[in-house]
Parts: C-alpha cells; sequence; structure tokens
C-alpha cells in the first residue's frame, strides 16, 4: 500500500514539473548596479517561440543598442532545445533605483509576462584604464568639445557656440552617427549654421597631442536675459572602430565597433546687463555696430501724388530684435502704414545686413514741408559706450494742389481768402449711383412663411410616434436581453468570422473567443478551462443542460481541428452554433 502511495506522489510531482516548464520567458541584466556613465545589457529570453514582442518603456533609462534578436534551436540526444533571445543596451539617464517594467509576448494564444527587474544607478565610476579595453580606448580617442566665443557677453551681444568632434589617428569613425540630445537654447535666440552636408576634416591639437576634427554645428546665440545662463549640452551616440585582441590569418588586428554616447557637457554664460550711465533716452535695444540714414525717391512733387521715405538701418548686430525709429510728419501729409523689409544673413559673426521701413507719403495741399531730424541709439560692445546717429534734415515741396487754411493764413496780411480746392480732389466720388428698383415678392403671408411656420406642427405626431416605439422597445425585457446577447455573440466571434475561409486559423480564433467569453460571464483564468468545471460553472448558473453540451462540443471541435482538417461546410456549421449557443448562454446564465 506505501509503496502504491510513493509511486501516486512521485507521478503527481513528475507532472506538475512537466506542466510548469512548458513555457519560460525571463528578463536577465547584466548587472544589478552600475554607475550613470555606465551601460547595461537585459535579455528577453523564452524557450518557446512566440509573437508580438512587445519591450517595456525602460523609463529612466535611453536606448542605444538593439533591440538584438538571437535564436538558438538545437538536438542532444534526440531532444529539442529552443531558446529565443531579444537584447537591448541601456543607458541610464538618473541615479537611484529604477525598475524596468513587464514585458510581454504571446505563444500558443496565451500571453506571458516577464517580472520586473530593479537595478541601482550610482553615480560615475571610474572606467577601467585598460589599454586592451575596447571601451576604454573608445572613450579616449574619441571626445566631444564646444567651443564658446564669449563666456561673458552683454544682453544681446552675439556669441557662438562650435560643437568640434576631435579623433585621434588610433580609431576611425567609418558610421554615421546619430544625435540623442539636442541643446534648446532657453533664454537665447538662435539660429545653427550646420555643416551635416559637408563635413571637412582638419588637423589640429587636443590636449597638446594631434587630432583629426570635424566642425558638427555653429550655433548663433543672442541672450535675451542677464544673469547665469546654461546652455545644454549635445549628446551624440557614435559607432567607433577600434583596433580589438583578435588577429587575422595575417596577424593584423581586427577592427572592432564599439557605440559610444559622448556629450559635449553644459557650458555657462554669464551675460552682463547694460550700462546705465549714458543710455540714451530713446533707446531701443539696438546692440552692434550700426549705420542709419534716412532717404527719400523724391523731394518735389505735386499734391494727391506719392513718394516713398524709408529708414534704415545696416551693419552687424541683433537686428531682428529691434525694430527701426518712427517718423514723425505733419498732419498734412498722409502717412502710411510702413513696410518692413529684412535683408540679414546670419554667419558665424553674427547678425549681418539691413532692416528698412518703407513710408508711402501723399501730400493734400500745396506748400513746404520739413521734416526733422530722427535719431537712433545704440550700445556698442566693442568699445562698451553708447551711439546715437543723427538724419539730415530735409524739406518736402508741394509745388502744384490746393492751399490750406494754415498756410493761407500765414501767407497773407490780416487778409482772408478763400480755399481753392480742385475738382481733381473728388474726381473718386460716383455722382450717378444708376440705382435700380428690386421687384421681390414680400416674405410675410408668402408661401414658404406659411410652410416655415406650420412644418415644426406636422412633425409633433411623427416625435410622438417614435417616442411610443422607443417605450414599447425598452419595455421589452426577453427581446433586449436577446439583442444584447446577439451583439456579444458577434463581438466575440468577429475574428473568427474573418478567419472563415482558413479553418486552421478559424477554429483557432473560435478557441480564443469562447475562452474569452468565459472569462468575461464566468471571471475564471485560463488554468481553470477545464471542460468539467466549465459544465459545472454553466450548470450553477442554471445554463440548460442540452446548452452546457453543444458548448463543451464546440470546445472539442476546436481542438480536434488542430489534428484533422475540416471542410468549409463543417466550419460553417460550427460559427453559426457558436453565435447560437453564447447568445443563448448569456440569456440564460444567471
Amino acid at each position: 500500500m506505501k509503496t502504491k502511495n510513493f509511486l501516486f506522489l512521485l507521478v503527481f510531482v513528475l507532472c506538475s514539473i512537466a506542466a510548469t516548464a512548458q513555457v519560460q520567458f525571463d528578463a536577465k541584466v547584466s548587472k544589478k548596479r552600475l554607475g550613470i556613465n555606465e551601460r547595461l545589457r537585459i535579455d528577453f529570453e523564452m524557450n518557446q517561440d512566440g509573437d508580438n514582442f512587445r519591450p517595456p518603456s525602460f523609463d529612466g533609462f535611453r536606448v542605444v543598442g538593439g533591440p538584438n534578436q538571437s535564436i538558438s534551436n538545437s538536438w542532444i540526444n534526440g531532444k529539442r532545445s529552443f531558446s529565443k533571445t531579444y537584447s537591448y543596451f541601456l543607458a541610464p539617464q538618473t541615479r537611484g533605483k529604477v525598475t524596468i517594467a513587464q514585458a510581454t509576448i504571446e505563444i500558443e494564444g496565451e500571453t506571458y509576462k516577464t517580472l520586473p527587474v530593479e537595478v541601482e544607478v550610482t553615480a560615475a565610476v571610474d572606467v577601467p584604464k585598460d589599454g586592451n579595453n575596447a571601451d576604454f580606448v573608445a572613450s579616449e580617442n574619441v571626445h566631444l568639445v564646444a567651443e564658446v566665443s564669449n563666456a561673458n557677453p552683454y544682453l544681446n551681444e552675439a556669441l557662438t557656440v562650435t560643437y568640434k568632434l576631435y579623433v585621434s589617428h588610433d580609431v576611425s569613425i567609418t558610421s554615421q552617427w546619430r544625435e540623442i540630445d539636442t541643446p534648446k537654447y532657453a533664454d537665447f535666440w538662435s539660429q545653427n549654421i550646420d555643416n551635416q552636408n559637408n563635413f571637412k576634416v582638419y588637423e589640429g591639437k587636443y590636449n597638446g597631442e594631434d587630432y583629426r576634427y570635424v566642425v558638427l554645428r555653429t550655433t548663433v546665440l543672442y541672450p535675451q536675459k542677464t544673469g547665469e545662463l546654461e546652455i545644454e549640452p549635445l549628446t551624440l551616440d557614435i559607432p567607433i572602430d577600434v583596433q580589438g585582441n583578435r588577429r587575422d590569418i595575417f596577424g593584423r588586428r581586427v577592427m572592432e565597433r564599439v557605440n559610444k554616447t559622448i556629450s559635449a557637457g553644459k557650458r555657462t554664460i554669464n551675460v552682463k546687463p547694460l550700462p546705465l550711465e549714458g543710455k540714451p533716452d530713446g533707446f531701443n535695444g539696438a546692440v552692434g555696430d550700426f549705420a542709419f540714414d534716412v532717404t527719400t525717391n523724391k523731394t518735389k512733387l505735386n499734391a494727391n501724388e506719392s513718394m516713398q521715405l524709408d529708414v534704415k538701418v545696416s551693419g552687424k548686430g541683433n537686428l531682428k530684435l529691434f525694430t527701426a525709429p518712427t517718423i514723425k510728419l505733419p498732419n498734412t501729409l498722409e502717412v502710411y502704414e510702413p513696410e518692413h523689409n529684412e535683408n540679414v544673413n546670419t554667419t558665424v559673426a553674427g547678425m549681418q545686413g539691413s532692416i528698412t521701413d518703407s513710408y508711402t507719403i501723399v501730400p493734400q495741399f500745396k506748400g513746404t514741408y520739413p521734416v526733422n531730424p530722427i535719431t537712433f541709439s545704440f550700445f556698442d560692445p566693442s568699445i562698451e559706450k553708447y551711439k546715437t546717429i543723427t538724419s539730415k534734415e530735409f524739406t518736402i515741396e508741394v509745388e502744384n494742389g490746393p492751399i490750406s487754411a494754415a498756410t493761407a493764413n500765414n501767407n497773407s496780411n490780416d487778409t482772408k481768402k478763400q480755399v481753392v480746392l480742385s475738382k481733381d480732389n473728388f474726381k473718386y466720388l460716383k455722382l450717378d449711383a444708376n440705382l435700380e428698383p428690386i421687384a421681390q415678392e414680400p416674405f410675410f403671408k408668402s408661401a414658404l412663411f406659411w410652410s416655415l411656420l406650420g412644418g415644426p406642427f406636422l412633425l409633433i405626431p411623427l416625435f410622438i410616434l417614435a417616442g411610443k416605439k422607443r417605450k414599447q422597445r425598452l419595455n421589452d425585457v426577453e427581446g433586449n436581453k436577446l439583442r444584447r446577447a446577439n451583439k456579444l455573440a458577434k463581438k466575440y466571434l468577429s475574428e473568427a468570422k474573418r478567419n472563415i475561409s482558413n479553418p486552421v486559423a478559424f477554429y483557432e480564433s473560435m478557441e480564443r473567443a469562447l475562452h474569452n467569453y468565459l472569462k468575461a460571464k464566468l471571471n475564471i483564468e485560463t488554468s481553470e478551462m477545464e471542460k468539467s468545471h466549465i459544465s459545472r460553472l454553466l450548470s450553477e448558473g442554471n445554463v440548460e443542460a442540452t446548452t452546457v453540451e453543444n458548448f463543451i462540443e464546440l470546445l472539442k471541435s476546436c481542438e480536434y481541428a488542430r489534428y484533422a482538417s475540416s471542410s468549409t461546410t463543417s466550419v460553417q456549421q460550427d460559427y453559426n452554433k457558436a453565435s447560437e449557443v453564447i447568445s443563448t448562454i448569456d440569456k440564460q446564465l444567471q
């Protein structure tokens, strides 16, 4: 008797181990503790092939490599061994304990998840200074530098940031790098001058040693605030070819590729405010070295003719960040809104060119109109002083036209003269309107008026009839239950219906639909999907025995279909039977 009990227990334990060892899906990391300047490798391994692999979001990390996929399939002593791995390389973004969330995959219609993995990220650690270590060699021979032309500028004074990539002669870069972080330049007006399509290699020095370098980008900045302002770093992911420890058949060392994340580091700019001493009253924020001029296309014209007056600021400085001075003219000159034109180029030295405000002026009366000088003030950072430029005074001569009352009073010797107006002043007014009467039927008491008035009353019986129909439909409890059941059946069997022409895919989809339906209605898990257990739960829910039998037969049909082919006719019959059974269970289940 004891022997039988022992054998029974042994068989039970072996079956349990076999059941639990069918599918394995694990997440493995290369290390549980690493510095913020190190990298982490994580492998998602499974012992059976699956579909729809979904990695976690990797919050707190930046993916710098992967996914790399590897498959191992071997036979040892007639036993098959299978392994599939998805690998990622991660760079930590923050210190502290970071949790890598779960990854998911579908294997034979079931969804499996890995356990969350907790990793501790510490402060930067010392890189092993091993001349044979490829990572160390790459980090010691490639450098990204941000060169700032002026770390202590005035407000609105131009400065440039030049990003240079230095590469020693011991390593090489043969593949294109990738930008990971791009500076946003908060509190600066900025414009990039990219060299991405036309890199030129220069020879230079880095820490006293010979290096090659390329200029990646030059950015022109104009600070808009005073005080200490930070320039965010530019970060690149660069593939670097390093001589490895392996050698080819000729004894030459084989190149090994290493991906490194290189940052230029933050730079701090101390922006000085513009001095208050000597600041002119009309100063409007212009910083640089400028010329100022006011010109006209003519100074003699007749009344109602137009002329153009240009206010132009040219030179080098923050031309796009201020407005030119405005002009003040007598009220008898009609002045239109100026047209603003910019002819500005942004180079490594900053903005250069000119801005122009063009005014259109139309005099109304005959006379002489002086244009007073206009002043323009700016701050020159090269001499750290303000400068003011004043335009020349000139007059506008209106030779022919009507005489205004003010001009007549000034030119007479206490003798009032009547203002003579030219008939051309009214030549744009149309005196004959050529109006014609419009023959139109009045709207009041028209056919359209009575139809719009009585139409809503005719719709009232239709609304009453529709309301009664809706009320009857809501009171039909059995009918509503039947409609809900049919809708639920169609919902779960929609995927199976799409695969009705493919019997194998159809039965797989229908089996998933039946399982999902049971999960929703009976609140059970996949591990509880035993036919006897399902029959007992449905019977306890007052489902008729014939309906339960039909449902179990459908599950059996899905299982048999894995091993035997089915015709299209039987597939259609099973689909109709599944729709009917789900609808019936939904009505009877309590």
